[in-house]
């Protein structure tokens, strides 16, 4: 398929994981398991009143359209540079302005924030747990793929200085 391989996707680095290949699957595995992950919440926890039914509800969406903002607006920041894998394509371009001027990695974030956000309505401990595991795995990926960013564009070392990884003005 052309768009795997304009990706970057080869049958060698399948064999060897040398674009970061074996990242996407554990990436796509985790997610997965997201999804799919039964609700627990710890026992006594089931909320009562409306009112604060309402403000968790309504914290959630907040959190998950801030999610969804930041993914959208990623890719489309990101355009023709998108690739799932933390190796850069080959002809890709650094981008730095849009989302990219105030988080180095909102798709990551933005997963991260929409996972918060489903935690968050169904108050489950289960997928708190889930959402830490993602949170490090996404840090872990991020920091392989600014390894490479860094060799390709010499001009990433003071990018990286200046916003910040995965939580805007934080970390």
């Amino acid at each position: 398929m052309k768009i795997l391989t304009d990706w970057g996707f080869t049958r060698e680095g399948w064999r060897n994981n040398s674009r970061g290949e074996y990242l996407v699957l554990l990436q796509g595995g985790l997610l997965t398991g997201f999804a799919i992950l039964p609700v627990y919440q710890l026992p006594g926890l089931k909320i009562q009143s409306t009112q604060l039914l309402a403000l968790t509800w309504s914290v959630a969406s907040i959190l998950g359209l801030g999610g969804l903002i930041l993914i959208i607006k990623g890719l489309i920041d990101l355009g023709k540079n998108l690739t799932p894998l933390p190796y850069p394509i080959e002809n890709g371009e650094l981008v730095q302005t849009g989302i990219y001027g105030i988080v180095r990695h909102p798709l990551y974030s933005g997963l991260i924030l929409a996972a918060f956000a489903w935690t968050f309505f169904q108050l489950s401990l289960s997928h708190l747990i889930a959402t830490a595991i993602l949170l490090i795995f996404f840090d872990i990926k991020a920091s392989r793929e600014e390894a490479w960013l860094s060799e390709k564009y010499s001009e990433y070392s003071e990018y990286r200085q200046r916003v910040k990884k995965l939580i805007p003005g934080v970390y």
